[in-house]
């Protein structure tokens, strides 16, 4: 299987010779509203390898308050490991990544398993990427314990790859105990598929530096002053021994299409002339990768939404920031 284009969208200004001059674009699948429908999904991955992205991307949310207040891209959210399962049989280079799965819901032996799974389905293509939830809603229903989160996380990671790495596994810990057993079969990937966190706090980013292979930011995540998350990440790597620039920093990037000129723009929203220049400018804050995510725009991510109206934005941006375009 040959692996996928390495395009990318170039940085500009004195920031590009700071942090390196391109930023890897990816884009998020249909997970969110009407338009995450099997037919959509397939249309737009095919079309994003076709065009030379390099990673798929969807996010995880179990829950809906009955009453709202989350917005519209929560209301309905299909499934990310079984849309990227799906995906993989419809795709043959694009990486596949999930961004985030909560990890204190679900066991690592089990998400193990599935991953691993998912790993080999698609020919070793699999990004995962870790989040510790913050619906209290979903810790409550899925019986998770919110305290020492942090910890758990650091844990978890470790129980992952062991799984995934060793013959034989054997661990107890604060969280965790796996008796001395095997799990079989490992990801295609070696040492194991890429382990990035998600988390925006100061504990959270240097948690990042010392324990994934990355970092992804949220989709409230202020792009204005990424680049202090980033240096946080890397300072703590190179604090805990390890390579800062071996790490990738994934921008999950909540794109809005609107008329150009606003007076209070955001990055990220806006023509598609501004938000070309705002990839740029990510490049430069230390973004190694972006992925465009049009879920979490409401005018597309709602169930309230036309899905066709969706679909055709989409097709205009795919076609818009096409890698090398």
């Amino acid at each position: 299987m040959r692996p996928p284009r390495r395009r990318a969208v170039r940085a500009r200004g004195a920031n590009a010779a700071r942090y390196g001059a391109f930023v890897e674009v990816g884009f998020a699948a249909p997970v969110s509203g009407s338009w995450a429908t099997p037919e959509h999904m397939i249309h737009v991955a095919r079309r994003a390898e076709r065009l030379g992205y390099r990673s798929l991307w969807t996010f995880q949310r179990l829950l809906y308050p009955a009453e709202g207040g989350y917005g519209e891209m929560y209301r309905s959210v299909q499934d990310p490991v079984v849309t990227l399962s799906f995906l993989a049989a419809h795709t043959e280079r694009i990486r596949l990544g999930t961004a985030v799965l909560n990890l204190p819901f679900v066991s690592p032996v089990l998400l193990a398993k599935q991953l691993s799974t998912l790993d080999i389905v698609s020919g070793g293509r699999l990004d995962v990427g870790l989040g510790l939830g913050w619906s209290d809603d979903e810790f409550a229903a899925t019986g998770a314990d919110k305290r020492e989160r942090g910890k758990r996380a650091v844990e978890f990671v470790r129980v992952l790859r062991t799984l995934w790495t060793e013959e034989v596994v054997e661990h107890a810990g604060g969280f965790y105990r796996v008796p001395r057993t095997r799990m079989e079969p490992k990801p295609v990937q070696r040492p194991h598929p890429p382990v990035l966190l998600g988390g925006g706090v100061p504990e959270a980013l240097r948690r990042v530096g010392r324990v994934a292979d990355g970092w992804i930011s949220g989709s409230q995540a202020d792009l204005t002053s990424i680049g202090d998350a980033v240096a946080t990440v890397k300072t703590a790597a190179a604090e805990a021994g390890r390579d800062p620039d071996a790490l990738r920093f994934v921008c999950r990037g909540a794109v809005r299409v609107r008329p150009a000129g606003a007076a209070d723009r955001k990055p990220l929203t806006g023509s598609l002339d501004e938000i070309r220049a705002d990839v740029a400018e990510l490049a430069g804050r230390g973004i190694t990768e972006l992925f465009l995510d049009l879920n979490f725009d409401p005018e597309i991510g709602s169930p309230d939404a036309d899905p066709a109206a969706s679909l055709r934005r989409a097709d205009e941006v795919l076609e818009a920031f096409a890698p090398g375009a």
